[in-house]
């Protein structure tokens, strides 16, 4: 079976994130739904270990692509979501 694959363009996003960590394209996949998560949800949705989802966090703060905001319910927690000026990806 030979499948043609059209010419694809690579983002901004996707420059950003090709170089990341396997944990981190996850928790990006995670986030591109458009809701804010906590980072229990984020633990809770990608079965990963705590502390990975926090590393994963970090790195997508330290590119940019990730915005943190107060969790108002909850002062404790906060709420991450993807950057809006930052296009996002068609596929990681």
């Amino acid at each position: 079976m030979i499948v043609f694959v059209g010419e694809t363009t690579i983002t901004e996003t996707n420059r950003n994130i090709a170089h990341l960590p396997p944990s981190a394209k996850l928790v990006y996949k995670v986030l591109q739904t458009g809701t804010l998560l906590t980072q229990k949800d984020l633990i809770r949705e990608t079965s990963l270990p705590s502390r990975t989802v926090r590393y994963a966090l970090g790195r997508l703060k330290d590119e940019k692509i990730l915005v943190e905001r107060h969790h108002f319910v909850d002062a404790r927690q906060s709420l991450y979501g993807l950057n809006k000026a930052i296009p996002e990806a068609a596929a990681v």
